[in-house]
């Protein structure tokens, strides 16, 4: 399947700036720290079945989810991350093979948790329906600051891979936009399929930053990593991804943060695959959303 990036010009239906929202807001003194920052895990069991669902639930010690991430274990660029479904206290990711695929593969969900944020505002969007080959999204949190996004793609069940997951802002600004662009994985895949988004916004954090990283360009390496890490006395709040020449033919891999149940995590590691052979160069990118620790 040869794609040309050339596709991201002819958006077509689906692509807009959209901010639809229920908002809850959480009262929450103003510090400069997160209180109860923590990251929290859950992991199917292993089987080569088609598809997995897992969900990851915040504690009640830090009750507010602010972000999330994945990890593919075994999938070796053979399944696809479908949805990632930002909720009040949970996360649930669901991913679907992209072909047969008969080794067996776990799938692990990431849950960043912390004490109510100020005015805490979750937004969701759902791009048109249609069969294009390429759609887009963005969610915009206004006055104030983003924290975490997420996704989920409508009827796609791995023929359509999430490309980019990209937090606005230039480093060392606080992000306010999530940008979610998509593509089918698949150019014969003929039914509709749509892009829902889930933001996490909320008044800025003390020392709140966007910090990137990105892996080499000169190569068509089946598989890159790269992470973005916050600096010495912050820590990680949210994060997301970008690809670059990939047109829908490498999937993430692993979306995943660090840290644990006791611990804030302070970096976070993506990686990809090629998921059918290309002789592109193409380049993954990391981006850590980090706050005063």
């Amino acid at each position: 399947m040869n794609r040309k990036d050339v596709r991201r010009v002819l958006v077509g239906v689906g692509v807009g700036t959209l901010a639809a929202a229920a908002l809850v807001v959480e009262a929450g003194p103003a510090a400069a720290a997160v209180p109860g920052l923590v990251r929290v895990t859950a992991t199917s069991a292993t089987s080569s079945a088609d598809s997995r669902t897992i969900t990851a639930t915040c504690p009640a010690t830090s009750p507010t989810l602010l972000s999330a991430g994945y990890e593919l274990n075994g999938a070796l660029g053979d399944v696809v991350v479908d949805d990632l479904q930002l909720h009040a206290g949970s996360v649930t990711v669901v991913a679907y093979e992209a072909d047969p695929y008969l080794p067996n593969w776990t799938l692990t969900a990431y849950a960043i948790c912390a004490d109510p944020p100020p005015n805490l505002v979750r937004l969701t969007a759902a791009g048109a329906s249609s069969s294009s080959d390429f759609k887009s999204l963005v969610l915009d949190c206004g006055t104030d600051a983003l924290l975490g996004a997420g996704f989920a793609l409508g009827n796609a069940t791995g023929e359509a891979v999430v490309d980019d997951l990209r937090p606005s802002g230039t480093p060392l600004l606080a992000p306010v936009t999530a940008t979610f662009d998509a593509y089918e994985a698949d150019p014969d895949y003929l039914p509709n399929w749509n892009v829902s988004a889930y933001a996490t916004c909320a008044d800025p954090l003390p020392g709140l930053v966007r910090r990137s990283a990105t892996s080499a360009l000169n190569d068509s390496s089946d598989f890159k990593n790269v992470t973005a890490s916050c600096e010495a006395g912050e820590v990680l709040v949210g994060s997301g991804y970008e690809t670059n020449g990939g047109g829908g033919e490498v999937v993430v891999d692993d979306y995943r943060p660090n840290g644990n149940a006791t611990t804030a995590p302070t970096a976070v590691t993506v990686g990809a695959y090629e998921e059918d052979a290309t002789n592109n160069n193409w380049t993954i990118g990391a981006y850590a959303i980090c706050a005063t620790a």
